[in-house]
């Protein structure tokens, strides 16, 4: 538990400072203004008294318990101030002080000894370089940070590893007045780990929703795991930078540590349910919704306006999201017409007309609710000055409060009138997420009918394939890696396919061209011939594939001219294959990924899969339903199901194929890269024909 470090009794600052500007005096001041309801110590030895307050010439002064202490002191002091807030009996301290494991072989050294005296006495690390935490409880009021951002309390709480960038999303809900549970920015994070951080989080009854920013993680694997039990209960809206090479190099030089260019976080926010974002601005205005609304139970929106243009541009964005506007019952229409004014619009959207009052919106409202088909209601809402728009806003907030169905609520005004001013504090009172245009409303009501979507979303349990022979695959592997190689051989390789049931078209390793003339007689024609060499990649590139030969002639006479133009690469054998054609190239491959296992791919193959990189990933184990998703998301889709008179392929045997590969993956985890390229797939089944893996 981090109750020490967001839910401290008392407070001490080593390295409280009488300066002004100073981090010394700025987290001082900061809790005093904030109301910190606990005792604040500040530790200077040169002065009386620091901010009001009387200041202590060392820990050991310091007449009462401390639970948490800020560190403000050059680094090269920082290990001998963790052992005096053990001998204090501090339970957690905040480093705000930088030169640590960001700048080089010293300041890891001196992070390496303070760790060490943290660990002797089981005091737990924020930081360093950090800024520190923020909890809003009025019970605490902790503002254990330097920042300038005062927030009200709420149900949202942000974690952020950089500080600048959790500042600005701070001040972004601040300026839509939205509270703030519990805010955190720990820097190099040298122990506490965000991942720990959005399990206190997530264990917290008055955090409804969490924001993360990240840059990427050290610890991957850390993180789904914990990760998938919190969204399991409460919506995680993240954001990760460093997408593009620019945008990763900028990452890199300002944190100094983790970012990269990388799928693998999209997949894992993918994998556990996280909702992402790629605009600050937008994930910040959906957590608005999140903090009130409940999830919507199916995509479908009602749409209630009382102007006409808004509701276009809204419908436009909600049906970018896959939300559907279904037609209303007859019922519900019959409903309507006795409450709306004759030029209303009675279908979805309902326009209730610019003179429609409280009793018109209520009541196009209530329909909405009733409505078995509609799932989310969707509000624009103009402030016509010649209506009642408190009466409006009443009615709005009244129903919001009913909590039957999330709704968001675009609300167009002159915030310079006294009028509308009061209107807009209706609303706000309500918890009624309120939006100055219709495409951010309708994002915001999307964010919600997606994480609703994530919550019903089962992938199932990976399928695991009897009949598998992985002591055969694992001697196979250990055997190269004794010999010192790398790359495996195509009997190696075919081996191993063979050990995990992945079906390929009939073959047979040879050396010289007779040995293959024999092969491709027992195979029997027509054949394909592939150089197998370590030293040669991409066969087909250096003309080591020759297809469709159809008798001995052909199959000795490409065999000696391979020997001969490829053989100072290094030895050469040679895979006799079935020729297999009609069928549609595919390729499913693996890459290991950094401290989380396997990335899977799947996509269109042979030659074109580096041209068109139509391809989709998953992160192992690939369960039956992810490995359909991925048959579903390339671009090319349609090509599956055939064109233009041509057959679909097996899609049950594509899907088997990519399930067969997870579990050899999750068996033989040496296995850095591995391609299945290209498989042939049919109507009626799919084979491997060509096949590469490197440990």
């Amino acid at each position: 538990m981090l109750d020490a470090l967001f839910k401290p009794k008392a407070v001490a600052l080593v390295g409280a400072s009488t300066k002004e500007l100073s981090i010394g005096n700025v987290i001082i001041r900061n809790l005093q203004k904030y109301g910190y309801t606990g005792a604040i110590y500040p530790v200077n030895a040169k002065a009386d008294e620091v901010c009001g307050l009387k200041a202590y010439p060392t820990l050991a002064d310091i007449p009462g318990e401390v639970d948490l202490a800020h560190i403000i002191i050059p680094g090269q002091f920082v290990p001998q101030a963790i052992e005096e807030c053990g001998q204090k009996g501090v339970k957690a301290v905040i480093i705000n002080s930088a030169g640590f494991s960001e700048m080089g072989e010293e300041g890891t050294r001196l992070q390496t000894e303070f760790l060490a005296n943290a660990k002797k006495y089981g005091i737990r690390v924020f930081g360093p370089n950090c800024q520190g935490i923020i909890n809003s409880d009025p019970a605490f009021n902790a503002y254990c940070n330097f920042t300038f951002t005062f927030p009200k309390p709420g149900s949202i709480s942000v974690v952020a590893l950089s500080g600048g960038v959790g500042a600005l999303i701070m001040q972004v809900l601040d300026d839509l007045d939205i509270g703030q549970r519990y805010y955190a920015s720990n820097g190099n994070a040298c122990d506490v780990s965000i991942p720990e951080i959005i399990e206190y989080y997530g264990q917290d009854e008055g955090t409804k929703a969490v924001i993360l920013y990240t840059e990427g993680f050290d610890k991957p694997l850390d993180f789904l795991q914990v990760t998938r039990a919190v969204t399991a209960k409460k919506p995680v809206l993240a954001m990760k930078a460093g997408r593009t090479e620019e945008g990763a190099k900028a990452a890199s030089s300002h944190t100094g540590s983790l970012a990269g260019v990388d799928i693998a976080t999209e997949l894992i926010f993918e994998k556990i349910g996280v909702l992402p974002f790629r605009d600050e601005g937008e994930m910040v205005r959906a957590a608005m919704a999140f903090s009130s609304q409940p999830i919507p139970r199916g995509n479908r929106v009602g749409i209630i306006t009382n102007t006409g243009g808004p509701a276009v541009i809204a419908t436009d964005v909600l049906v970018d999201f896959g939300i559907e506007v279904p037609k209303l019952s007859e019922a519900s229409i019959a409903r309507l017409r006795q409450t709306q004014f004759p030029e209303a619009a009675l279908e979805n959207p309902i326009d209730v007309v610019a003179t429609a009052g409280g009793p018109q919106f209520r009541a196009a409202l209530d329909v909405m609710l009733d409505e078995e088909q509609i799932d989310c209601i969707y509000i624009n809402f103009v402030t016509a000055p010649f209506t009642d728009t408190d009466a409006v806003a009443r009615e709005i907030v009244a129903v919001n409060r009913l909590r039957r169905k999330p709704l968001v609520c675009n609300f167009m005004t002159n915030l310079k009138l006294e009028r509308f001013q009061k209107t807009l504090a209706i609303l706000k009172e309500g918890e009624v997420p309120y939006y100055a245009n219709p495409g951010d409303a309708a994002r915001a009501l999307g964010s919600l009918v997606q994480y609703g979507r994530i919550q019903q979303r089962d992938i199932g349990q990976p399928q695991l394939f009897s009949g598998v022979d992985a002591a055969k695959a694992k001697a196979i592997i250990e055997q190269a890696h004794q010999a010192g190689r790398s790359v495996l051989s195509a009997l190696e390789v075919y081996g191993i396919f063979e050990a995990y049931g992945i079906p390929v078209a009939p073959w047979r390793v040879v050396k010289t061209a007779e040995q293959a003339v024999a092969a491709a007689e027992v195979i029997e024609y027509p054949v394909v011939v592939k150089v197998d060499c370590a030293q040669i990649d991409h066969k087909s590139d250096m003309g080591g594939v020759a297809i469709n030969l159809k008798d001995a002639a052909a199959v000795r006479s490409t065999v000696t001219e391979m020997q001969k133009r490829l053989g100072h690469y290094g030895e050469l054998g040679f895979l006799v294959q079935k020729f297999l054609p009609g069928g549609r190239e595919l390729i499913i491959g693996a890459t290991a990924e950094r401290e989380l296992g396997h990335l899977v791919m799947f996509g269109l193959g042979g030659i074109y899969v580096e041209v068109l990189k139509d391809v989709a990933f998953k992160i192992a184990p690939v369960t039956r339903v992810e490995a359909e998703e991925m048959l579903a998301g390339i671009k090319t889709k349609a090509l599956l199901d055939g064109v233009r008179g041509e057959a679909g392929i097996d899609k049950n045997a594509v899907i088997e194929l990519i399930q067969r590969v997870s579990q050899l993956l999750g068996d033989l985890p040496m296995i850095q890269e591995m391609d299945l390229n290209p498989i042939m797939a049919f109507a009626d089944r799919a084979f491997a024909v060509d096949g590469r893996i490197r440990i």
